[in-house]
């Protein structure tokens, strides 16, 4: 992706920043990475469209807007956000998104929100779009957070109509209406097909990603969390009508599938295959394997390939 924008780093006391983001943004308070009372960063604000815009640069720790300051500050807009460089991890409500650039993700700002950039460089542009008009046109499928599908064709439709709008100065009210119609349009669609789903959509979808996912060890209930753009505590209420968690289903999963591999070897490559069986089948700690293998079976895994 193309950076729309470049600000730049420069070392700023921490408290300055903060206040230069408050006066732009609202009641946010911003946690730094050390201890110097100072954070690289900068914030910037200029008008794209017939959007207010802010463009913020910064490497602290985190930013956070909790109830005490939407009591102090009550949000009058919501924030689409967009990751222009670095990374940043967004958490609103049930909402978790990992932000590379290009992702995007639309803030409510009546609601606690927390942005997590770990000391990263991040560079993100901020279009302020007024809630009221927003909730006219939109009504509550736009409340609450939501994180933008990169793999969503609109996300590219939308990003494109910004950067125009960063270029050129004339146009800016009909680009700013065909921005809001993409975005309506998004918001239908995931009215429609169900990705602010349901939960035994949720759940499927979930069930569905494990199986896909079961043999790459780095695949947790994070990972699914995260993809499925919940928070954990969330995955882990749909989860409780069978009986399991998502970290017991993806262990289930992979010994059934090591067990299956096992049971499909000769006896005379027993022994040399279950610690390949074991990481090909999603497993890094080959102790942690064979306790659980047997736990489930009854049997160790060179056992069963023997018998088999």
């Amino acid at each position: 992706m193309q950076s729309l924008m470049t600000p730049g780093h420069k070392p700023v006391p921490v408290e300055i920043l903060e206040a230069e983001i408050r006066r732009v943004c609202g009641s946010f308070d911003l946690e730094p990475t050390g201890r110097t009372g100072v954070v690289n960063g900068d914030v910037t604000t200029r008008r794209v469209g017939p959007f207010d815009t802010a463009i913020v640069a910064l490497d602290a720790s985190e930013v956070a807007r909790n109830t005490r300051s939407i009591r102090q500050d009550p949000g009058e807009y919501f924030f689409l956000l967009v990751q222009d460089a670095g990374h940043c991890r967004v958490e609103q409500g049930e909402q978790v998104a990992e932000l590379s650039p290009g992702d995007m993700f639309l803030v409510d700002s009546v609601r606690p929100s927390t942005f997590l950039y770990r000391g990263e460089r991040s560079n993100q542009v901020s279009l302020h779009i007024p809630r009221d008009e927003m909730l006219h046109r939109f009504g509550t499928p736009c409340t609450g957070g939501l994180s933008i599908s990169r793999d969503d064709p609109l996300l590219l439709a939308m990003r494109a109509v910004i950067a125009k709008m960063l270029l050129e100065e004339g146009a800016q009210a009909q680009l700013g209406e065909a921005f809001l119609c993409l975005l309506g349009a998004y918001l239908h669609s995931t009215r429609v097909t169900g990705v602010a789903a349901p939960a035994e959509t949720l759940l499927s979808r979930a069930l569905a990603m494990i199986d896909r996912h079961r043999a790459d060890p780095g695949f947790g209930p994070r990972e699914l969390a995260v993809r499925l753009n919940v928070s954990e505590r969330m995955l882990q209420r749909h989860f409780r009508p069978l009986g399991e968690t998502p970290g017991h289903r993806l262990l289930n999963r992979r010994l059934e599938l090591a067990h299956a591999r096992l049971s499909a070897r000769k006896g005379e490559q027993a022994a040399e295959g279950v610690t390949a069986v074991a990481f090909d089948c999603g497993f890094n700690d080959l102790s942690y394997f064979y306790r659980e293998f047997r736990k489930k079976y009854g049997m160790t895994p060179g056992a069963v390939a023997r018998c088999h």
